[in-house]
This record gives C-alpha cells, structure tokens and sequence, in this order.
C-alpha cells in the first residue's frame, strides 16, 4: 500500500514540477536565477525538514501519523499551483509541497531499514526508488498528454494534479497499518537531543561529509528542463526531459541497489560520479535536443547508481534506535549543499551561460571525487 501512496504522490507532484520551470518563465517572466532561488529554497527546506521529522520519528516509534502529515500537506499545495499569478504564489506552494516531503521522507526511509535485513538493505533501497520513479515518469507523461489536450493550459494541469494527490492520502489513511504498535524501543531522552549525535559514529559522519559534496555538484532538475527548452524543446513537450531521465533511473535503481549489497561502496560512488561528470559535460556541450536527451539520460543512470546507495549507507553506519536521526541530519547537510548548488547554478546561468552552469557541476562531482579516492586510500 504504501508503494501505492509514493506512486500516487509522485505522479501529482511531478505532473506539475515537469511544467513548473517551463511555467515560471514563460507565462510568469522569472529568471533562471528566480527559479535557482525557488528550486533551491525548496528542495533545500524537503532535506532540512527531514532533520526534525526523523528525530521525532525515533523519539515516538511511530511513522504513520508524521506520513500523513507530509503527504497531506503536499496535496494541500497543489490547488496554489493552478491559481499562481505571480512567483511568489508559486513559492509558496512549492515551499508547503516540500514541508509536506520533508515531513514524510526520514520515517518512512527509517521504516525501510527496521523492517530489512543488512545483507538485502541496498537492494530494499533500490526497489524504493524504482518504485517512487514510477511515479516521477508516469506523472510527466500525463503532463504532456493533458497540455496537448487542452491546448497548452498549464493551470488546467495544475489542477487535475489535485487528483492523485487526494488518492494518495486517502489510501494512506485508510489502507496502511502502523507496524509494531505497542512494542517497545529504545528512544533518546528528548526529541532534539544533541549529545546523542556522538553515537552515531565517524563512519556516519564520512557518508553525510560526502553526500554534501556530492549534492553541491547536484543541482536542481528544473535546468535540465530550462536546458532543453533553450534548445527548442515546445513547452507542451518539456516534461520529456523528466520522463527520459526518470526511465532510466526508475530501471537502474533496483539493480545497482542489489549490485551495492556485493560490491564496494565507494567503488559503486565513484562510478556514480564519473557518470555525472560525464552528463554534465555533455549538457555543457549539446548543440541539439538529441545531445541533451544523452546528458539527461545519463543523469538518470547517476541518480539510479547513487541515490539508493547513499540511503544504505546512511542505514548501515547508524544505530538502529537513531535512524531517523541519521536521516534527518544527513538530508540537513545535503539541502544546505542543494540551496547552495540551485542558487549558484541560477545564477551563473544569467550571468555566463547555461554551459558554464553545468561545468561547474561538473567540477563540484570532480572534488567529491578526488575526496571519495583519499578516503579509499586511507
């Protein structure tokens, strides 16, 4: 049931984010840089959030009642969407929709590791993110499909995104039973307890250093969109772009996950890496909509290669009573690097050029690189 709630979910949201960027700056006026900042603060606010939701979460031992706080207040955002005259309209929205993320995302990622084995941890955070992926293609091909029918209406799109997102909680509501209700678990004397944070260990630590880095060369998918657009993709068929790169990693994310349980895990990052650099180079490069379909391709084998991964890792260098924790201050450290790598993407877009935005990625993936190749020597 639950995968059906993270289906649901993601078809709604991704129905609009595929528009979104499109929709900013061609019916709203933004700049790249407005949409950095928006992106940023959003996505930034999705990973913060995570810090206090999965705190909490190991403090109670329950997940079910935070997840239907976070999936309903993203479907409380979506009607802002369609009624959005200004960007400061759809920041709000944006801003609710990943509170609402960052709410749900450390339990239920918490969740996953209570209820699995070490030996199959990779694969069951593989199999997570094939099946939210599902959701993030089917979701933008709805996208095009109803902006060719309805003659290029962004808003009228924006509000049949109400739909899946209403199912989502419904079913969540109605169809998920909390596990373990009763039992007993060892929790941290308080909600917020920051001595606690010496359990966690420096293996934990290395993995959230490195995920900050990673994520600084990570910047938001809206310029891959914006990319394409600028290439002459029509705005009815900007969400191909999404539905490109979540193919490949909805198909790349479950096996690399199972191949993460056999192999090194610094081995499996640094392909990861290497593959980011390589998109970015190519996105950097592209003189045409084929060239940018291989660079968003090979984004998506990247996220499909790393992000399951980083999940496990995270899961296999916390204690078990602080899961939620590890979770939650992992993703505060990546959304500061998120903030940062949005921001400087949007503004060196205005500035010097879409190119010079993905060559920094590019660079940033070069550093954590050279970082993840120390830390295997030493």
């Amino acid at each position: 049931m639950l995968g059906f709630v993270s289906l649901f979910m993601d078809v709604s949201s991704e129905l609009i984010h595929s528009l979104l960027p499109v929709f900013m700056v061609s019916s709203l006026g933004a700049t790249a840089f407005v949409v950095g900042v928006i992106e940023g603060i959003a996505e930034s606010t999705a990973l913060i959030v995570k810090v206090f939701s999965g705190t909490v979460s190991d403090y109670l031992g329950k997940r079910k009642g935070l997840t239907v706080l976070g999936y309903g207040l993203g479907a409380i955002s979506k009607p802002i969407f369609a009624l959005a005259f200004t960007v400061h309209w759809v920041f709000v929205a944006r801003f609710l929709d990943r509170i609402g993320k960052g709410i749900r995302g450390a339990p239920r990622d918490a969740l996953i590791a209570d209820l699995t084995a070490p030996e199959i941890r990779g694969a069951a955070y593989g199999l997570r993110q094939s099946l939210d992926t599902v959701g993030a293609f089917v979701g933008p091909l709805l996208a095009i499909g109803l902006m060719l029918a309805w003659a290029g209406d962004f808003r009228a799109v924006f509000w049949f995104a109400v739909i899946p997102a209403v199912l989502s909680v419904l079913i969540l509501i109605f169809g998920v039973k909390e596990p373990g209700a009763g039992r007993e678990h060892l929790r941290p004397t308080s909600p917020i307890q920051w001595r606690t944070l010496s359990e966690l260990g420096g293996g934990y630590w290395w993995v959230v250093a490195a995920g900050g880095v990673f994520t600084l060369a990570r910047f938001s998918e809206a310029f891959l969109i914006l990319r394409a657009q600028q290439l002459g993709l029509p705005d009815s068929f900007a969400p191909l772009v999404l539905v490109i790169m979540n193919v490949v990693y909805a198909a790349s994310a479950y096996p690399l996950g199972r191949l993460a349980d056999r192999v090194s895990h610094q081995i499996l990052l640094g392909a990861g890496l290497a593959v980011l650099i390589l998109s970015d180079l190519v996105l950097a490069r592209a003189p045409g909509l084929v060239t940018v379909a291989v660079g968003v391709a090979l984004w998506g084998l990247h996220m499909g290669m790393t992000q399951g991964l980083l999940a496990a890792m995270v899961a296999g260098t916390a204690p078990g009573h602080l899961r939620g924790t590890a979770f939650g201050f992992f993703n505060l450290v990546s959304g500061v690097a998120m903030l940062i790598a949005s921001l400087l993407a949007g503004l060196l877009w205005d500035t010097l050029g879409a190119a010079t935005t993905f060559y920094a990625g590019a660079a940033f993936s070069v550093l954590a690189l050279v970082m993840l190749m120390l830390r295997r020597r030493s």
